[in-house]
């Protein structure tokens, strides 16, 4: 049911710089208590850097908002502390299906294999991610959170340890702080933003979309298959304008998929109408409730009693910040990029923003990287905006075609789709969010081996690790999850050497990167297990991993000076 959760163990407390003298000078300030902000702030303390985190409110989000976490987004959330309690809450799924009209033309499956600790998906209310993750972070003696406390003003220091001045408006007055470092996560409006006169560039499309968070009184699916379901051309939906009762109308589409605590969310195109009270109306009980029955009576399913929770329409935009990094003012999130809710790329790319950014700001933060190091989260996860902004940009055009062109296209497609293996990769209903291989990356060390010696398979340098089981004779679990036990505490960089012992040269280089100024740790892998195969590894390879489990690094053969050099690369120090 919809969370009315509020924060009574960590509430409002009077700042005590209000009315005190000289200004505090914080290490680190994040902005925004969402999913972005909060997990920031969390890697930072687990990072043991201090953290203060301001947010104007002191509850959790109204309504599902961000939903779908992906593999990915859930592998980070594990190294939060909180993965396994979203999976345990949300809703898993792998299986999507698209429809036109009433026939199945399109079929995909994010997890076609076995071997993996997360799933491809798991659907939860952004409610519930931002309380576990708030119970989280107030459990770390490295977070400092103030709720109602509202940022009012923002002027950035000058040169390179130059503090930026912060005014704050809470309801015991205002008070001024100087941060070495700042972190904006206040969401797509954000008022820092707007404060420091950037601007966000990229398009605005011009079609609207009611979303309803529905409590159903039954079953829709049955429990052992949850599914995404898109439809194209609904036969229970009418076109833009036209209440449900009265036909379709070609060019709407719904999507259908579950939440957790027996909510259901529904997306309705409408259409494009710029009359904010056209709205308003369309969110009324009496607009939205024909249109869930008649989707219910279609599917067989109209003996399912019902109510709303949470009703909103909106129209989404796909666009980004010119740079992240201004200086010591650094964006993420929302604040940073902006793309349509197809695909579930907005708060999945968020959570990586923070994921990159705060092992090197950590690092910079304690002098064992140099500052230029930031250059790359601007680099790689601008790189990664521009990827989703392209795939969101495709599913939109696609889903709300706008040209003659477009929508004769679209319609060919759906009809050959339905008969042709062919067409139905063409159908786009949403490429849903997988994440960026940052194989451009000034950190990433390309492949240099001798022939025949080649890798396959895609975890190249810049890529993200891939799962796999742990032997169970060596206790079991599971690869990533090793990965970050022996990351914590240190630098967080890992060097896997699939080998059952190392050799006497390759515990030299061991021993040589344990004691360099940025340390890493060694893992070592079986080399005739599932992991070897998925990292195309044979005895004697290694992987250079970095702190938020990209690949930066590999080799055929461990050799002191390209390793050396490769974490000086990883670590902005070459």
């Amino acid at each position: 049911m919809l969370s009315t959760y509020t924060y009574p163990k960590y509430a409002y407390r009077r700042p005590p710089e209000i009315g005190a003298a000289p200004l505090r000078r914080v290490p680190l300030v994040v902005v925004g208590a969402g999913p972005v902000g909060l997990a920031a702030a969390i890697d930072g303390a687990q990072r043991g850097v201090p953290v203060l985190l301001l947010d104007e409110d002191d509850t959790v989000s109204v309504g599902s908002r961000g939903l779908c976490y992906a593999k990915r987004a859930l592998e980070v959330l594990d190294r939060l502390g909180v993965g396994d309690r979203v999976v345990a809450k949300g809703v898993t799924w792998n299986v999507g299906r698209t429809f036109h009209h009433e026939r199945e033309v399109f079929r995909f499956d994010l997890l076609p294999e076995s071997g993996h600790r997360r799933p491809g998906m798991v659907n939860l209310q952004q409610y519930w991610l931002e309380q576990f993750l708030v119970e989280r972070a107030a459990v770390l003696p490295g977070v400092e959170l103030r709720w109602k406390n509202r940022v009012v003003g923002v002027r950035p220091g000058q040169g390179e340890a130059g503090a930026t001045e912060i005014d704050v408006e809470t309801p015991d007055g205002r008070y001024t702080l100087q941060a070495d470092w700042l972190v904006v996560a206040d969401g797509a409006r954000s008022p820092i933003r707007r404060m420091l006169g950037l601007d966000i560039e990229g398009k605005v499309f011009q079609d609207r979309f009611l979303i309803a968070d529905v409590v159903m009184k039954g079953e829709l699916f049955p429990v052992d298959r949850t599914e995404r379901w898109f439809w194209f051309d609904p036969p229970f939906h009418g076109g833009p304008g036209v209440p449900a009762s009265q036909g379709t109308q070609a060019g709407t589409s719904v999507l259908l998929h579950r939440e957790a605590d027996d909510v259901w969310r529904i997306d309705f195109q409408l259409g494009w109408n710029p009359d904010p009270r056209d709205a308003e109306a369309e969110k009324q009980p009496e607009r939205v409730i024909p249109r869930i029955r008649a989707l219910l009576d279609q599917q067989g399913y109209g003996h399912v009693d019902f109510e709303l929770e949470w009703v909103s329409v909106y129209t989404f935009q796909c666009r980004r910040m010119k740079a992240f990094r201004h200086g010591r003012v650094l964006f993420t999130g929302d604040a940073a990029h902006q793309v349509s809710p197809f695909g579930a790329r907005g708060a999945n790319s968020g959570l990586q923003d923070s994921d990159n950014l705060m092992w090197k700001l950590a690092l910079v933060m304690q002098g064992a990287a140099p500052e230029r190091l930031l250059d790359s989260y601007a680099r790689e996860r601008e790189q990664a905006a521009d990827e989703n902004i392209l795939n969101s940009t495709r599913a939109t055009d696609f889903i709300t075609p706008k040209s003659r062109v477009s929508r004769n296209f679209r319609r060919a497609v759906l009809t050959l789709a339905a008969e042709h293996p062919f067409a139905r990769g063409l159908v786009n209903s949403g490429r849903l969010s997988v994440p960026t291989s940052y194989v451009d990356s000034p950190l990433s060390t390309p492949d240099r081996t001798r022939a025949g010696d080649e890798f396959a398979g895609w975890t190249a340098p810049g890529a993200p690790a891939e799962d796999a089981p742990w032997p169970a004779d060596d206790g079991g679990g599971w690869l990533l999850e090793r990965l970050h036990r022996l990351g914590e505490g240190g630098s967080g960089f890992v060097l896997m050497l699939f080998r059952d012992l190392p050799t006497e040269a390759e515990r030299e280089v061991i021993d040589e990167l344990a004691g360099a100024t940025v340390p890493v740790r060694t893992l070592l892998v079986d080399p005739g297990g599932l992991a070897a195969r998925r990292y195309d590894a044979s005895p004697g390879t290694a992987y250079l991993m970095r702190p938020d489990q990209h690949v930066a690094a590999r080799w055929r053969r461990l050799e002191s000076g390209a390793a050396r050099a490769a974490l000086a690369r990883a670590t902005g120090q070459s």
